[in-house]
């Protein structure tokens, strides 16, 4: 099962002691964060968790795979994880 936007704010409700709705506005508070910080270009590091990267994509030849017509594809932003050392070594304990 995934872990979902919802039981994320289930979580801090229960755990946290906060209303339904004070729940909903911190998570969205929290994501409006990162995704601000990504698209200024910054990276976004949360210790102990790993860090999100922000990487700049070339523009390169590409084909689609429908037609297999050739194609340049245009340069772009990507986002990228990076996990930290700790998590990697409790996911593989």
């Amino acid at each position: 099962m995934a872990l979902t936007k919802k039981s994320i704010i289930d979580k801090f409700q229960s755990d946290l002691g906060f209303s339904k709705t004070k729940s909903t506005e911190l998570f969205e508070s929290l994501i409006e964060l990162i995704k601000a910080t990504l698209e200024s270009g910054e990276d976004v590091l949360v210790s102990g968790f790993g860090k999100f990267c922000v990487q700049e994509k070339h523009q390169r030849k590409g084909r689609n795979p429908a037609t297999g017509q050739e194609m340049m594809l245009c340069p772009r932003r990507i986002v990228t994880f990076r996990c930290s050392g700790k998590l990697r070594d409790k996911i593989n304990s």
